[in-house]
């Protein structure tokens, strides 16, 4: 999210100020501290934190495994052109995410 939002000369971007304030409260999270806290919580529960990588979870179709860029109709719908599953597109990306992360702690 925190790529330029300014366009070109030609062409500008819009919404430049409202990005600006997403980007800096973005930036200004503390992601490193929010992860030491959600691991010590865990642990002290008796659970583990699992580190997952979310590339590409968002184009990849979590019934067939398809991943294609054009999978993602808009910001909300999927649609696999593989084999036609339709779903939001952020459930979709979440079931992914639980897969990698139980494929994680299974030792795959």
């Amino acid at each position: 999210m925190s790529a330029s939002a300014k366009g070109t000369a030609e062409e500008p971007g819009k919404n430049v100020a409202q990005k600006a304030a997403l980007n800096r409260s973005i930036l200004a999270a503390a992601w490193y501290r929010f992860e030491r806290l959600l691991s010590y919580k865990l642990a002290f529960l008796g659970g583990n934190l699992v580190k997952v990588d979310p590339r590409y979870t968002s184009v990849t179709c979590s019934e067939c495994g398809s991943r294609d860029k054009g999978n993602r109709e808009n910001q909300a719908k999927f649609l696999c052109l593989c084999c036609g599953h339709a779903d939001h597109a952020d459930v979709n990306a979440a079931v992914n995410i639980l897969a990698a992360g139980n494929t994680a702690i299974e030792g795959g």
